[in-house]
């Protein structure tokens, strides 16, 4: 796969992962190696940490707050939502115990002050699990960014995994397989509606 199909292909999967094959420790690990190249914020490399949860009575206990709190979300805010993203979300909040593998992504610290100590904090951690989607997809697996269990479960999801205090979790992948290979690029802006050049509201020709 180019580099160009794997970024303007690589979705967020959640109703097409197959959550009946396994996936190879192997290929994590691989994924997980790639990720780590991603061009990362303040050189915090080594605040980042991978928590991939395969043990099945874990993933239960990790998808419960998850679900409580996305089907509190659905419910208040499902009919914002387009049909086919709120019916895929419902599928992954009722399965998410199912999936393969949980990996649950930690940097160490405490996001705090304003919006330039916050680029650094989160910049430290997104191009990394971007890196980490794009392994994934040039691999045939899928994935998605959850984190409803941040919304008031994260200490609880800290003690069942035994993450220790001082780690921000900042997000949640299921991993899977996907049941199809072929994806296709979203439908987005005209970069031309949404791109100025040299002061706000110039459009580039």
């Amino acid at each position: 796969m180019d580099v160009d199909t794997a970024l303007t292909t690589t979705r967020s999967v959640r109703r097409k992962l197959d959550l009946d094959r396994p996936v190879e420790d192997g290929v994590l690990i691989e994924c997980l190696r790639i990720a780590m190249q991603a061009p990362i914020a303040g050189n915090r490399q080594d605040a980042i940490r991978w928590l991939v949860v395969r043990d099945p009575e874990l993933k239960a206990r990790v998808a419960e707050p998850v679900r409580e709190v996305a089907e509190a979300a659905q419910r208040e805010y499902g009919h914002l939502v387009a049909p086919r993203s709120l019916a895929s979300a419902r599928f992954l909040k009722d399965n998410l115990h199912r999936v393969p593998a949980l990996v649950l992504v930690c940097v160490a610290g405490q996001p705090e002050g304003g919006n330039a100590e916050l680029t650094g904090f989160y910049g430290s951690i997104y191009p990394a699990i971007w890196s980490f989607q794009l392994a994934l997809r040039a691999r045939g697996l899928g994935s998605t960014i959850t984190g409803y269990h941040l919304f008031g479960h994260e200490e609880e999801v800290a003690r069942t995994l035994g993450i220790p205090e001082g780690y921000t979790q900042v997000a949640l992948l299921p991993v899977a397989y996907t049941t199809q290979q072929e994806f296709r690029p979203a439908a987005r802006p005209p970069v031309e509606e949404i791109t100025y050049l040299d002061r706000w509201g110039s459009r580039v020709s």
